[in-house]
């Protein structure tokens, strides 16, 4: 274990970011304590308060995985024992870019189709066994507690879901996992220190979700795990159908204001609009399991701390505090894990993590995730954002790749390995792969994938009819 660098850090926040720094700060601290405002033992691993999207289907991309695997040897197999469905990324999850299936690959990654509540409640059963690691729950937090002269954080205040004085509570660290809803830049403010600046990517998209009970008399899954046709500029609509431990569940999502209805004959005649019939027809009958859920998710939000001059000692941030990724990507929870892998790194020093630096060399894990969701989100022409020489670059080529994979092998399992973190965006961009994309056998036609035989690619709409269609089945406001 070696020598501790303090005696108390603090975490805001016991979600997955906070549960991955809780466990990271094991190490380096004599007492961890963890607060979240929510009852997180009475919630298990069902849904809570704060975090209503977690209704909604997640995915831990190959990257979170194993960086999770490390931390906590024997997930998957704890995820296989309470049923979560396992297989490969590139085999049992099918993904459909313009009602195009991509072509079957083996990649190696193993996709743990487990709903967030249930990889929350594995992460907090194994951090709060380690030695000086505590969970202070339904418990609000009001703010920062400062030194005199406001250059060190030195605790927070905190006061009671039930009631009761506020106190504060001393740290040597503390880290910010409060997700979406973080205070930080209002309490930095507050304390004479600038905003960080932020950089935004405006799509105005919800996604609502609907569960099914199983067997399904049309199941497109079998033994799989996921389709996924995936929305585009072309055809702005998508989902994801999943089939998770207990349940089926449909994910729909839309942008710019164009949405799934919650009632059943909503959602339905939302799911039939799809470029992929075996959605709707897998659902048409089913039984379902629960009310439908809907959630928006107006804007992307990156958060330059690393930008700042001034930044006080003792605070740290990660996780959607510091960048909040659009959910449709399944980023948050593997970017998550990538900031504890750094402030493992920074603790590792045996000092105290230095902020500018340990901001630093978030940015840098932050760097890949955040270009490639904002550049196809910015493939939109409606969406909002900084379109750079490289994003319009990126948004002529992704669509050749995504178009070539749907019959080459080998292009579909580097696209796979890219979005799941494991290889660099430039990967795609390497001689051998512009060749293959531009010029190869699937490019030319020679290669073909039976599952899209019978679905024509979807043409770009006009803008008229896109009009007409996100005003069609639109509930009322």
């Amino acid at each position: 274990m070696g020598t501790k660098i303090g005696d108390h850090a603090v975490v805001l926040g016991g979600s997955v970011a906070g549960m991955l720094a809780a466990r990271m700060l094991s190490d380096s601290y004599t007492r961890v304590t963890v607060i979240d405002r929510d009852d997180l033992t009475a919630a298990g691993t069902g849904l809570r308060p704060a975090i209503p999207w977690a209704v909604h289907i997640h995915a831990l991309l190959e990257r979170g995985r194993q960086i999770i695997e490390d931390l906590f040897p024997g997930f998957v197999e704890d995820m296989l024992a309470v049923g979560v469905p396992v297989g490969d990324y590139g085999s049992t999850c099918h993904y459909c870019f313009n009602g195009q299936m991509f072509a079957e690959t083996e990649t190696g990654m193993a996709c743990v189709a487990a709903n967030r509540p249930v990889i929350e409640h594995f992460l907090r059963s194994r951090t709060l066994v380690r030695p000086g690691v505590s969970l202070r729950e339904s418990t609000d937090i009001v703010g920062l507690e400062a030194s005199e002269d406001r250059s060190r954080i030195i605790g927070v205040r905190v006061q009671g879901r039930n009631g009761g004085a506020e106190e504060v509570i001393t740290a040597d660290l503390v880290i910010d996992a409060t997700g979406r809803g973080s205070r930080s830049p209002r309490w930095l403010e507050e304390l004479g220190y600038e905003r960080a600046p932020e950089e935004k990517v405006q799509m105005d998209l919800t996604y609502t979700t609907m569960d099914f009970v199983g067997p399904l008399e049309n199941d497109p899954l079998g033994d799989d795990i996921a389709l996924v046709p995936t929305a585009t500029p072309a055809f702005p609509r998508g989902a994801i159908f999943a089939r998770l431990a207990d349940r089926y569940a449909l994910t729909l999502t839309g942008i710019n204001g164009d949405r799934a209805p919650t009632d059943r004959e909503g959602f339905l005649a939302y799911a039939k609009s799809l470029p992929r019939p075996e959605v709707y027809e897998a659902v048409r009958d089913a039984e379902q399991r629960s009310p439908a859920g809907s959630f928006r998710f107006p804007a992307s939000i990156r958060r330059h701390y690393e930008q700042l001059r001034r930044f006080p000692a003792g605070y740290l941030i990660i996780g959607d505090a510091a960048c909040i990724f659009n959910p449709v990507y399944a980023q948050g929870m593997t970017v998550a894990a990538l900031g504890a892998t750094v402030l493992g790194k920074h603790l590792a020093k045996g000092v105290e993590p230095v902020p500018a630096a340990y901001f630093r060399d978030l940015a840098s894990v932050t760097n890949a995730p955040w270009t490639m969701s904002a550049a196809a989100d910015l493939g939109y022409p409606e969406v909002r954002g900084k379109r750079t020489i490289a994003t319009k670059m990126a948004n002529l080529y992704m669509p050749k790749v995504q178009a070539v994979a749907a019959n080459d092998p080998l292009v579909a399992r580097a696209f796979i390995r890219t979005i799941s973190l494991i290889d660099s965006p430039q990967s795609l961009m390497k001689p051998s792969m512009i060749g293959r994309v531009l010029f190869g056998p699937g490019a030319r036609g020679k290669l073909e994938n039976p599952a899209n035989a019978s679905i024509a690619p979807v043409a770009s709409l006009p803008s008229s009819e896109k009009a007409a269609q996100n005003d069609v089945e639109r509930p009322a406001a």
